[in-house]
């Protein structure tokens, strides 16, 4: 369940990847990483309320600046920018590292 820090209007909720995560196991043999694509499916849901919730978001930029480990616990955060924007970040072990940030934004679509 995501929290709200009144003060940032950050959202926040935790995720941790077990030790033994299956995405790990081929991606790489021997030093094995938790897939960026796998980290942004995770804070889209986060940020959309629940995986089910098929509102289209737009990608506007991602970066991933660490590596994520099987075992890590991540702190994914968000907020709504003044654009109409939602700003994201994940932070590895509370905010000892970010390892990824971006922004994403809800597509309006227009049938005509």
């Amino acid at each position: 369940m995501p929290s709200r820090d009144a003060e940032s209007e950050w959202c926040a909720q935790t995720l941790r990847f077990a030790p033994d995560h299956p995405t790990a196991a081929g991606h790489f043999p021997g030093d094995p990483i938790i897939p960026g694509a796998l980290l942004l499916a995770h804070m889209l849901d986060a940020i959309m309320g629940a995986p089910c919730d098929a509102r289209p978001y737009e990608v506007r930029f991602v970066k991933f600046l660490r590596a994520v480990r099987p075992g890590d616990q991540l702190t994914l955060r968000w907020r709504p920018l003044a654009n109409g924007e939602q700003q994201f970040e994940a932070w590895r072990n509370g905010h000892a590292d970010v390892v990824m940030s971006g922004s994403v934004r809800e597509l309006t679509l227009e049938l005509g």
